[in-house]
């Protein structure tokens, strides 16, 4: 019996050179919501911070590159990882948030489109290979991957180039606690149709988009202190009622896309999530396993790069997986043909989603 499989035969990634510690931000005065400044010293704000998210460092882009710029590099090194020829590829789809920003300023840029910028970079001539962006939060480089398997599937493309490049650094408010979560980077792969005689890659997924109470959870606000021009706009969070939604909403959706799969916790070997906070991230996968009435966690279940890489949005889990693949992360994770892994992603809009994927 022969199987259409959808799967990723490439990844790449880039990590911006440039290192923030937490120490870095000893300088910055921190203000609440009502511009209020905090009492507690840096000392202290770094370390609950570090307690709560696991993050040490993150990383930003140099002055002179933008999304477009790192996607380029990510996008490059997938495909050479895949050997695909590049004027073969049918869509490049492009998740991100906030498009080219540049240093020393506050205004996105959008036009042409961060896809049609990044197959300029590529060199692709192709009239026929489209590029498109997509915003849909932390989540678009899943989505993008089920996107890619939509298109394969329904025989409108054969080769997918999906791409997640973030700038963070150039959105964030320094008087605000939260700009010490987020970092740059960028991932991607290659998605392709297969003929074989078993199942394997994209086996189910599942999507929600929560907007009724959710929709402004992340969104665009003025700095936290006064002084500053109140026309110009930051990425905010209401970090509480997300750290809930999370916990409340991911490990359900999660359990979803493996029964869809027909598969149970116990098959899964490896779970890539978004990268926002570790203690998050372990209490999602805990609620996980209490679904399946599973009280032992394996212990290496869950690789992490937040500690050292901060939370890249879309870049996150790309980012992650191509370390892992590659044998570029700390601790005992790797991947072996036949492997059931789960994608798992929660960001603005809420929007939801996971893959189960058969390595």
């Amino acid at each position: 019996m022969s199987f259409k499989n959808v799967i990723i035969t490439g990844t790449g990634s880039y990590i911006p050179e440039v290192i923030v510690s937490n120490d870095t931000f000893a300088e910055n005065e921190f203000y609440d919501a009502n511009g209020v400044a905090f009492e507690s010293s840096h000392k202290e704000i770094a370390e609950k911070f570090k307690h709560i998210t696991g993050i040490e460092e993150r990383r930003y882009v140099r002055k002179e590159q933008t999304a477009s710029d790192i996607g380029i590099i990510a996008g490059r090194r997938a495909i050479e990882d895949s050997g695909v020829d590049l004027e073969t590829i049918d869509q490049i789809i492009v998740a991100h948030n906030f498009g080219d920003v540049r240093s020393n300023t506050i205004q996105t840029d959008l036009v042409p489109s961060i896809a049609a910028r990044i197959k300029h970079g590529l060199g692709i001539e192709n009239p026929s290979c489209v590029a498109y962006d997509l915003v849909f939060g932390c989540p678009g480089w899943v989505q993008g991957v089920i996107h890619a398997k939509s298109f394969i599937m329904s025989g409108m493309a054969k080769k997918c180039l999906v791409i997640a490049t973030e700038t963070l650094s150039r959105v964030i408010d320094m008087h605000d606690r939260d700009s010490m979560i987020y970092s740059d980077g960028a991932g991607a792969c290659i998605v392709e149709g297969v003929e074989s005689d078993s199942k394997e890659g994209i086996l189910s997924y599942e999507v929600a988009s929560y907007t009724k109470d959710e929709a402004y959870f992340l969104f665009l606000g003025k700095s936290n202190i006064t002084k500053t021009d109140p026309k110009i706009r930051y990425i905010k969070m209401h970090g509480r009622k997300i750290y809930e939604f999370a916990l409340n909403n991911v490990p359900s959706a999660m359990k979803t896309c493996l029964d869809k799969a027909d598969a149970d916790i116990t098959d899964v070997k490896k779970i890539f999530i978004h990268q926002a906070n570790e203690k998050m991230d372990f209490e999602i996968i805990k609620r996980l396993y209490r679904l399946y009435k599973v009280r032992n966690i394996p212990e290496d279940i869950m690789p992490m790069s937040i500690h050292k890489l901060g939370n890249s949005s879309v870049g996150t889990v790309p980012t992650l997986f191509d370390l892992v693949k590659k044998g570029n992360i700390e601790g005992n994770h790797s991947l072996k043909k036949g492997d059931l892994i789960l994608f798992a992603s929660v960001g603005a809009g809420m929007n939801i989603n996971a893959i189960a994927y058969r390595y």
